[in-house]
């Protein structure tokens, strides 16, 4: 696990096995996902997919533009990719023979470029390869013609992959196990990553009002755990967010505080995870002390647990890669 970046400004999170690579959310521009990805010592070309969690824009900002510059599929579930390309898609009016002529003119572009990519693969040696190769040595946002046209739609994607919560798939040699969490999104989740080859299970659950009993049924047996430590209590009542706003991050669909983390560790955790990666901290109603500080009280009132690394996500810059 590579936490590239985990709080209010972007997320985004690396799980490799030995034959896999993938994407939990791209809450960054493509740029700046490329670059962290850099910083960790982390091949972006290398990535076999990117998995969206909800689709606050703080975990889908450079989705688009990076799923197009690799090629890779996104997997989504259903209500989240509606959702997003609600947001990507821009709001304007149009007669209904407008639309039926918007329709045939996308079905054009698209078949335009199948026609294209197939003579292109017939005619030049390692057609695909070549020209994959070949996009990724432009920027993303500079796209060429015949792809235009159909790139010009902000949410078209390469590929789109859909799961359901609590339906578990696989990608390569990862078996993957989405889980609903409760936030004000449309259909929030986490994820519990296994490589059966490894014995390794890692998970991630952050973006969660409180933790259910689903929830902590999917956090067991759990060797890595990026759980979310966003808020303490007393900062946010104090802090300068509106009362709306507070109010929603206080709900059983906002985000978890320090005190309901370590609630947690305390009373419902097994026990079992290796590390535990605390994560989407507030800048401005928390304190990595103070996150740190009531998740290893928790930990140290259980003695057993003492063997857990307790480490903080940061969101300026990549941790260290966390190998089993």
């Amino acid at each position: 696990m590579t936490v590239l970046a985990s709080g209010s400004k972007g997320n985004a999170t690396v799980i490799a096995s030995a034959e896999t690579r993938v994407l939990v959310d791209a809450g960054f521009s493509c740029r700046e996902l490329l670059k962290r990805m850099a910083l960790a010592n982390e091949d972006a070309s290398a990535l076999d997919a990117i998995l969206i969690t909800h689709e606050h824009t703080d975990h889908v900002a450079g989705l688009s533009v990076l799923a197009r510059r690799l090629r890779i599929p996104v997997y989504f579930s259903e209500p989240t990719h509606r959702a997003w390309v609600r947001q990507m898609t821009p709001r304007t009016t149009m007669t209904y023979a407008k639309w039926l002529e918007h329709v045939q003119k996308e079905k054009e572009a698209r078949a335009a470029l199948t026609i294209e990519s197939a003579d292109t693969e017939l005619c030049e040696p390692g057609g695909p390869i070549q020209i994959a190769a070949a996009s990724a040595e432009t920027d993303a946002e500079e796209e060429d013609a015949p792809e235009a046209a159909f790139r010009r739609d902000p949410a078209s994607l390469p590929a789109v992959e859909y799961f359901q919560p609590g339906i578990s798939f696989s990608i390569g040699d990862l078996a993957i196990t989405p889980f609903t969490t409760p936030h004000d999104a449309a259909d929030p989740c986490g994820f519990v990553f296994e490589s059966a080859s490894e014995s390794i299970r890692m998970a991630i659950a952050t973006d969660l009002g409180y933790v259910p009993p689903n929830v902590k049924r999917a956090l067991e047996r759990i060797d890595v755990l990026l759980l979310e430590s966003n808020h303490d209590l007393e900062m946010l009542k104090d802090g300068p967010y509106p009362w709306a706003v507070k109010q929603r991050v206080l709900s059983r669909v906002g985000h978890l505080s320090n005190h309901a983390t370590a609630e947690f560790l305390s009373r419902d955790y097994d026990g079992s995870a290796m590390y535990i990666v605390l994560g989407h901290l507030s800048e401005t109603n928390n304190a990595p002390e103070l996150a740190l500080l009531s998740a290893e009280e928790a930990i140290r009132e259980r003695g057993r647990l003492l063997g857990n690394r307790i480490l903080l996500a940061r969101q300026a810059a990549p941790i260290d890669p966390i190998c089993l």
